[in-house]
């Protein structure tokens, strides 16, 4: 979180509505550690990663949806490591992440 602080202050000051998105768990092998953090924006500019790229768009979906109705969540993205392979990611199991709207 702290290498994004740079940029969510530079979003702040240009008057944008923020996400952020946290690795809160993770079942079996993960791309990312609980802590990892992602930011989005209200015009879709993102910071940072939950997955490495799996799952990204669909976070930065959700997170337009929070913008719109403020309520925090929480979303799990996961897969088999054989389904995980077939789809072309390198690892399975299931990511927790909890998204909430940036309350300075």
């Amino acid at each position: 979180m702290r290498e994004l602080l740079d940029d969510l202050e530079r979003w702040k000051a240009a008057g944008h509505e923020i996400v952020i998105a946290r690795v809160v768990d993770v079942e079996g092998s993960g791309p990312r550690a609980p802590g990892a953090t992602m930011a989005v924006n209200d015009v879709g500019e993102v910071l940072g990663s939950v997955s490495g790229g799996c799952v990204e768009g669909a976070v930065i979906t959700e997170a337009m949806e929070i913008l719109r109705t403020g309520e925090r969540r929480m979303i799990s993205f996961g897969y088999s490591d054989d389904e995980a392979i077939e789809v072309g990611l390198t690892c399975g199991g299931t990511i927790h992440l909890f998204l909430e709207p940036l309350d300075w």
